[in-house]
């Protein structure tokens, strides 16, 4: 596995745009393709605006449909028996060209795709224009990313069918964390099973962890060389990662996105030997075992009421004990890894919250700051109170250590260095 070589052609982007009289009429489409999902937006690039988004849901379920929102926020649900993504991708396609709801007069307009792809190994360390050989080196990561990879695929093979010329790439989720050193991804397991299977801690979140990180040093008018930073995607899926001089050196989530935080549904770190334990008492299988520790764990397993953290607040107002000790583990466990990140930097300058959960609770951003002043965190409780979805100091000026919102957009990352590969 060590000696896996990284696919050549990639690109390291910032968020400046490259000047060029070519780039005043690029448009990119981003794919996001889950197992039963396709998620779409559509940028033009000299604006970095938004000229269409939705999704389509259930793929060969009943019931399927495609949910767009309209340029003045509006939300349409317009259904259709879809029964594979190919079908699916069509019509988005075919939605983004149709007279009631299209954004572009013709597909010629689209001048390249983007792709969000999971799970890329030791192969990928940046983002990479999609060929035959990228595509192999691709497939072969499936066995770390089972449900992710093979529908990121798809996505890709339907943009292949039908706009052939199209030029694709792909962005990788893994692709930022492969700065870190050994000594932070490596396992205590015999060294021959990072060697035969490539178990280590790869990182998840990274094209959101990449974004946040670089646009708060912009926000802050501060470089990223010198600069020790935290970022906390803290949502239904949760990831934490230390960064320094820009590049990651650490993160939460590990060989799966199982590691780590607390999570919706999913356990974060937990006791190998609690694994076995329960293996054995309830008599699972390794199905049933990840079964039980991604989908029945974290928040939803200890509260027994939701995965959904506005649900629990509401469940820990109306005092129901569970909810509150869900919460509790959850905050306690964010402010664990902060304070373990910044002994590991040896220091730090900013803490970042991003995400569902990270840019929209405030509880949550004030329970994790607390008892981190030993730190020099000093939280402003008025500017962080009612905060949802800006951009925003809000650590007071005599706090030590910036903590900072700034919300996520993975989609314009996805298309900036699509742009950039161009």
């Amino acid at each position: 596995m060590p000696a896996s070589p990284s696919i050549e052609g990639g690109v390291g982007v910032g968020l400046e745009l490259e000047v060029g009289l070519h780039l005043s009429i690029m448009k990119i489409l981003v794919l996001n393709c889950g197992s039963s999902s396709i998620k779409y937006k559509l940028f033009e690039m000299d604006t970095q605006s938004v000229l269409a988004q939705g999704g389509i849901e259930k793929i060969g379920l009943p019931g399927s449909f495609l949910k767009l929102t309209l340029p003045n926020g509006e939300k349409v649900v317009l259904e259709k028996d879809i029964q594979e993504h190919t079908a699916g991708v069509e019509f988005i396609l075919q939605t983004l060209t149709g007279e009631e709801y299209g954004a572009i007069k013709s597909l010629d307009e689209l001048d390249a795709v983007g792709h969000r792809m999971v799970h890329g190994g030791e192969k990928f360390s940046q983002s990479v224009l999609l060929n035959d050989e990228v595509l192999a080196a691709f497939e072969a990561c499936n066995d770390l990313a089972p449900l992710h990879n093979p529908a990121n695929l798809k996505g890709v093979n339907a943009i292949s069918a039908l706009l052939p010329e199209i030029p694709q790439v792909g962005v990788f989720d893994t692709a930022f964390h492969q700065t870190m050193p050994d000594y932070a991804y490596m396992y205590a397991v015999p060294y021959e099973l990072y060697e035969k299977y490539g178990v280590r801690r790869y990182g998840f979140h990274g094209t959101s962890h990449r974004y946040v990180s670089q646009r708060v040093c912009e926000f802050l008018g501060v470089k990223p060389e010198g600069t020790k930073i935290i970022t906390c995607h803290i949502g239904n899926g949760a990831s934490i990662s230390a960064v320094v001089d820009g590049k990651c050196v650490d993160t939460s989530m590990g060989l799966t996105p199982l590691e780590g935080l607390m999570m919706g549904t999913r356990s974060g770190d937990i006791d190998g030997g609690a694994v076995t334990y329960i293996m054995e008492k309830e008599g699972l299988t390794p199905a049933g075992v990840s079964d039980l520790l991604n989908k029945k764990s974290g928040v939803a397993g200890i509260s027994g009421v939701s995965s959904d953290m506005r649900e629990i607040c509401a469940a820990v107002d109306a005092g129901h004990p569970r909810a509150t000790l869900a919460l509790n583990m959850y905050e306690y466990r964010i402010r664990k890894y902060i304070g373990s990140y910044a002994a590991a930097m040896g220091g730090v300058d900013v803490i970042l919250f991003t995400g569902g959960v990270g840019e929209n609770q405030d509880n949550t951003r004030e329970a994790v700051c607390r008892g981190l002043e030993f730190m020099g965190v000093e939280l402003d409780v008025e500017k962080n109170k009612g905060l949802r979805g800006q951009e925003a100091i809000i650590s007071t000026p005599a706090s030590k250590v910036k903590v900072v919102v700034i919300p996520t957009d993975e989609e314009l990352m996805i298309a900036t260095d699509t742009m950039n590969l161009l």
